[in-house]
């Protein structure tokens, strides 16, 4: 897959950084949330927390609306301490 960006069927989501393309595939956004908040409460995380980060949305609903999963993930970062390696 080097040199294309992933389509949306793929879970793939583009965001531009400094002209390069940097994206995180829902799966890989998936997780980090359970290895982060566990098997059991990442779901529930997800579908309960307000985050303001997000406009005051879910985890949920932002992917919802296509929010893409890397402003996301950085969302969750910047509310909740996570570990540096899953950042």
């Amino acid at each position: 897959m080097t040199g294309r960006g992933a389509t949306a069927a793929e879970g793939g989501e583009s965001i531009p950084r400094g002209g390069h393309t940097e994206r995180m595939r829902l799966t890989d956004f998936w997780n980090r949330m359970r290895r982060h908040f566990g098997e059991a409460y990442a779901e529930s995380w997800a579908k309960d927390y307000v985050l303001a980060g997000l406009g005051g949305r879910t985890v949920e609903q932002a992917l919802a609306e296509g929010v893409a999963a890397k402003q996301v993930w950085q969302a969750v970062c910047q509310t909740v301490d996570v570990d540096p390696r899953l950042r």
